[in-house]
């Protein structure tokens, strides 16, 4: 038993019994060349946090050694994100007042705390959390974190800095500095040239990442012609090996970054999953969300304990990796060695690699979050999906990134209630020539039944929707004229009925008993009848009131007979 749960959330262990050998090349071959990736975007998102550039190589080698060892995708690429960098910068930056060292030790714990909250929701099986993120919610999220990263990079890209306030402080103050004069034209010229060899490079058909080529030849032309001395570098990287750096925090810190911890969480989980299972499927292999929200957890706790920051799936250099053949999760270590060796090798090499080089590679990247297309089609399908998902965009630009989450998910919320509350509902009849009962007001030939009015409601009967129900009802009923003498709820879509609403259901009850007429419930589902039961119910809506189809409530109340005699139909009256 102890063997089969080690196993379970240790799925390295079976990867590793289970490797072959014709797999080892492949993977030695990805990891080598994901590494040309991961060192340039690993440095670029550690800017975006506002962190120093290695522990951006810290968040990447770590998570991936651990990530082999815990995660259950053989093809997920763990490490820093461009959907976190811009929360880790707003919820870390604030609370270092501009002490590297304590911004190291903040980020440390803001990823442990990341990982303790997805590692006890995946022990808990709490994958399902991530639904609270609704997809046009997360398209309005991202496009503006897209903006915010674009944004943030631009002074690097143009070759000057500025003071960061605000985002309308900062398009301001680059504004500014443009019309000012102050941009640098070689840095200009490092940022379109990288900006368009990686554009280039991504649309051809070469396995040669656009990345690596815009950083090699940026940094050996500025060793040839000693740019360094005009632009921006990202400078020299720390000799060593990651270690633990969360000296100087206090518990007060800790309550400051509950709130974003457990934002990013959901954030990094949200996208991961997605990820995990799209690959998972176009490789005929099972994930398990609450597995891998557990192995992502580890990967940040073990990246927080030695120098890293909060980190998540990569959509950018997953792909990469499965493209270059990678086979298992050791195409991730092979990466994380030789960013390793390159820290303790070369670590001098980034003291010539021009910033606006690593502005234009986060700024690609970030560009890869913006989903014009998915916006649109949402402007075309449904207004109030659109309409929210311009919301949570605007609350991330106005409100600030860290809030613009909270905002987000009280949208989602906001709009499954306001689903629920106002749900469709129709009045049927019949159509000549048509089997079943059909939305009148979709079928202007239809026509009402005589004596009958009959409803449908789709959505479950709660607080916020029985008095709409009610009235739907009531207004219907009266709409039909005095003929009126039995409703009929086809209540099939009905999945539930809390306290609240069968206050409502009782007193249409007693309106429609008030004019003489009866209402029958066809194809009621059991658990629905089962709380009517349970609220003492069974009196009042004896077992006559239900009907199993809404065809069996019309023929009780007209009292036509069906059968099939010699498989002949015939109907006659009772």
């Amino acid at each position: 038993m102890a063997a089969k749960w080690l196993r379970r959330w240790v799925p390295g262990i079976d990867t590793a019994l289970g490797y072959r050998r014709a797999w080892l090349l492949p993977d030695l071959r990805a990891g080598a060349v994901l590494t040309a990736l991961l060192i340039p975007v690993g440095i670029g998102y550690a800017e975006v946090a506002g962190l120093p550039p290695a522990t951006g190589l810290y968040a990447t080698i770590i998570p991936l050694a651990a990530y082999a060892v815990f995660g259950p995708s053989r093809v997920l690429v763990l490490g820093p994100d461009s959907a976190l960098a811009p929360i880790i910068a707003a919820a870390i930056l604030p609370l270092s007042l501009g002490d590297d060292g304590r911004a190291v030790a903040l980020a440390g714990l803001l990823a442990i705390m990341v990982g303790l909250v997805l590692l006890l929701g995946g022990v808990l099986r709490l994958g399902f959390v991530t639904d609270l993120l609704s997809k046009p919610i997360r398209v309005g999220y991202l496009n503006a974190l897209a903006l915010l990263v674009i944004v943030s990079q631009l002074p690097a890209f143009l070759g000057f800095s500025i003071e960061s306030a605000s985002p309308v402080g900062d398009a301001v103050a680059i504004v500014s500095g443009i019309v000012g004069g102050r941009i640098n034209p070689i840095a200009l010229l490092f940022g379109l040239g990288s900006l368009g060899l990686i554009v280039v490079f991504s649309r051809g058909r070469t396995r040669i990442p656009g990345v690596l080529v815009a950083v090699v030849l940026a940094t050996v032309l500025t060793v040839l012609f000693r740019f360094q001395d005009v632009v921006r570098v990202v400078g020299a990287l720390p000799k060593g090996l990651p270690a633990p750096a969360l000296g100087g925090l206090d518990w007060a810190d800790v309550a400051a970054l509950i709130a974003p911890a457990l934002g990013i969480a959901l954030i990094a989980f949200a996208d991961t999953a997605v990820l995990s299972r799209t690959f998972a499927a176009r490789r005929g292999e099972n994930v398990d969300g609450s597995q891998e929200m557990a192995a992502i957890g580890a990967s940040n706790i073990a990246a927080g304990l030695l120098g890293g920051f909060p980190i998540s799936a990569s959509s950018s250099r997953t792909p990469v990796a499965e493209k270059a053949g990678s086979r298992t999760q050791l195409t991730g270590v092979v990466g994380a060695v030789l960013i390793l060796a390159f820290m303790l090798l070369a670590p001098g090499l980034t003291g010539y690699l021009p910033a606006a080089t690593i502005a234009a590679v986060v700024m690609v990247a970030a560009a890869g979050l913006i989903d014009v297309r998915g916006l649109v089609a949402l402007v075309r399908m449904n207004k109030v999906d659109a309409a929210l998902s311009l919301a949570a965009f605007l609350g991330v630009l106005v409100v600030g990134v860290i809030e613009g989450i909270a905002v987000a998910i009280v949208l989602s919320l906001g709009a499954f209630v306001s689903h629920a509350w106002r749900p469709y509902r129709a009045e049927l009849g019949r159509i000549r020539g048509l089997r079943g009962y059909h939305d009148l007001s979709r079928h202007p030939d239809g026509e009402r039944l005589p004596g009958i009015v009959i409803v449908r409601f789709d959505a479950p009967l709660f607080f916020a929707n029985g008095g709409i129900f009610d009235d739907y009802v009531r207004a219907t009923v009266t709409a039909a004229g005095s003929g009126v003498r039995t409703v009929i709820l086809a209540a099939e879509p009905i999945t539930d009925i809390d306290t609240t609403a069968v206050d409502e259901l009782l007193e249409l009850d007693d309106f429609l008993a008030s004019r003489g007429i009866t209402l029958i419930f066809a194809e009621m589902k059991g658990p629905v009848k089962d709380h009517l039961r349970d609220y003492g119910l069974n009196g009042r809506f004896p077992p006559e009131r239900f009907a199993d189809t809404v065809g069996a409530a019309v023929d009780e109340a007209t009292g036509t007979l069906r059968g099939d005699l010699d498989g002949t139909q015939w109907e006659g009256k009772a």
